[in-house]
């Protein structure tokens, strides 16, 4: 019980927004994750780069603010694994489809 009791008061714990705003924030990479089924066609590149960017920031900062964040630090490392991925398939997509205009130009 003293171990509930400790996170309760923790100061990242559920009485603050430093749990809250991670624990919304799992939406973005769950949101990734379902859109792997999609084509590589549908991926927005503007969009997944931005993320990318913002996860890595965001890594940052959930690092060096005190009380450290391991939670914002987890979310933002699950998200930017996830969006590398999807950039990385919208690449091979990318490729795959310059190749395609080649053979049928020969």
């Amino acid at each position: 019980m003293e171990i509930l009791r400790t996170f309760w008061r923790s100061p990242v714990g559920p009485k603050t927004t430093h749990f809250w705003g991670p624990v919304f924030g799992w939406s973005i990479p769950v949101a990734a994750v379902l859109d792997t089924k999609k084509p590589p066609e549908q991926i927005s590149v503007n969009m997944t780069a931005v993320m990318c960017v913002y996860s890595a920031m965001f890594m940052r900062f959930a690092w060096v603010i005190q009380p450290r964040n391991l939670h914002l630090l987890a979310l933002h490392v699950s998200n930017e694994t996830v969006q590398l991925y999807q950039l990385s398939r919208w690449v091979k997509a990318q490729g795959h489809l310059e190749q395609k205009k080649e053979e049928e130009t020969h």
